[in-house]
């Protein structure tokens, strides 16, 4: 921290210093200059291309051939103007609820889970078979509903939970680095899944990799017309939000689990099975990850699939645009749910390649997220005047 040049060292501390309402500000004027580069590159996007009807004329330069004012428009217009672009936003945030608060359950812990994906993946598949077994058992109406879907969710959580518990066990007694286990575990998870499905629990009689349909009994009821997202579905993953909030910030097991990951030996030394909480983190963590699957599954696909979207990865970006917070992370996913749902309107509508449009959606995500980064790392590296050491690690 020395070594740092001052005004370095003292824009750190006044960031870490800042307070919910600044920070709230400095994200405001981040997607405001997110928004104005973006803009830019679209236009300048533009005069490279070739079109038949050209937004501009630049004596001198050419035609350009992308309107940025229209490109944006189309991306809010597609995340909330209409009742399908709406459902698929809110489709998509539920998702990335459950793949943030994963990935901030970890973090909260001083621990870096990059495994959701494989233990989204896994969720997903043991949810599938076990509503394809039950969804035959039960009366196929509102009643069946209230079994199958419940004990589906709890598949998803019970292997998503064994598959994080795995890398905690590792890191507990091995002293094994959770960053490198959980990137193995993803491949392996894949691996496993894929092999099962197409050789013993999947549709035998498809070229592709995939379960069985599951019964409608299994299935998550529409909310919202021309799509397939439930409220019920985001009802609960804003519970299980307030819920970790709560948690970690009112329990005494919250803060057994954040000192355990931030400083192991303190924590033995006031008392505390470090160790068992380390594994009791990553297994809940995991459990998200699964029950992140089990919706997908239950409330999109109807099956599982191969080629499963990357909402493990993205909830770790959730995760540190939220500062780690649950209820931070709710705003979040809304914000990364809105920029893929209104991605897809681009791409249909305007024909902008993908290229850009992917371009404009991490620049966002980027600009927003560098500010909150950046104060976490002085958080953990002294800056501040209540530095990782002085507050058990619980980011504001």
């Amino acid at each position: 921290m020395s070594r740092l040049p001052t005004s370095i060292g003292a824009a750190l501390d006044r960031l870490v210093d800042a307070s919910p309402v600044e920070r709230i500000v400095i994200s405001i004027a981040s997607l405001l200059f997110a928004v104005a580069v973006g803009a830019v590159l679209v236009l300048v996007s533009g005069f490279v291309t070739e079109c038949d009807d050209p937004f501009v004329l630049l004596p001198g330069v050419g035609y350009g051939c992308y309107n940025p004012l229209e490109v944006y428009w189309t991306m809010l217009e597609g995340a909330f103007g209409s009742s399908s672009g709406l459902g698929r936003t809110l489709q998509e945030t539920t998702l990335l609820l459950f793949t943030g608060l994963s990935v901030a359950v970890a973090f909260r812990a001083g621990l870096f889970n990059i495994g959701t994906q494989g233990q989204m993946v896994l969720g997903a598949l043991a949810t599938a078979l076990v509503v394809l077994e039950l969804g035959q058992l039960v009366p196929q109406n509102v009643v069946g509903m209230v079994i199958v879907i419940p004990v589906g969710i709890a598949a998803g959580a019970l292997a998503g939970g064994i598959w994080g518990m795995i890398p905690g066990l590792m890191k507990a007694y091995a002293d094994a680095h959770e960053v490198i286990t959980t990137i193995m575990l993803n491949f392996i998870a894949t691996g496993v899944a894929l092999y099962l499905v197409q050789n013993h629990v999947g549709d035998l009689t498809s070229d592709s990799v995939l379960t069985e349909t599951i019964p409608s009994v299994a299935r998550f009821p529409t909310s919202i017309s021309d799509s397939r997202f439930s409220m019920y579905a985001l009802i609960g993953a804003l519970l299980v939000a307030v819920g970790i909030s709560l948690l970690y910030t009112r329990t005494i097991l919250g803060y057994e689990l954040r000192t355990s990951g931030i400083q192991e030996t303190a924590a033995e030394y006031s008392g505390v099975n470090a160790k068992r909480n380390i594994v009791t983190s990553m297994t809940l963590s995991g459990a998200l990850g699964g029950v992140a699957g089990a919706i997908y599954v239950m409330m999109v696909q109807y099956r599982w699939q191969s080629g499963i979207p990357a909402l493990g990865f993205d909830g770790i970006a959730v995760s540190i645009l939220a500062g780690n917070n649950p209820i931070g992370v709710i705003p979040a996913s809304l914000l990364f749910g809105g920029l893929k749902s209104g991605s897809v309107a681009i791409d249909l509508s305007l024909g902008v390649p993908n290229e850009l449009v992917d371009v404009l959606r991490g620049l966002i995500i980027l600009f927003i997220a560098m500010p909150e980064f950046f104060r976490m790392l002085g958080k953990w590296s002294g800056f501040g005047s209540d530095p990782v050491g002085a507050s058990g690690g619980e980011e504001a």
